[in-house]
């Protein structure tokens, strides 16, 4: 598992729940704490990130 898309995926996590947390008092803060969470939520757990797709070659009448 990669260190940064950890790192980053639970620091917008934790960021997310307290901006949820904080809009029961402030309601604008809802409009940033929900997307903030999801888009956390979709880094961490991501894997096809770490995939590398490998390169097609024309053989026929092309460059290599």
């Amino acid at each position: 598992m990669n260190i940064s898309r950890t790192l980053t995926g639970t620091l917008a996590i934790i960021l997310g729940l307290v901006l949820i947390i904080t809009g029961f008092y402030l309601y604008i803060t809802l409009i940033y704490g929900i997307p903030i969470l999801i888009i956390g939520i979709f880094i961490l757990f991501n894997k096809k990130e770490d995939d590398i797709e490998k390169i097609k070659t024309k053989t026929k009448g092309g460059k290599k």
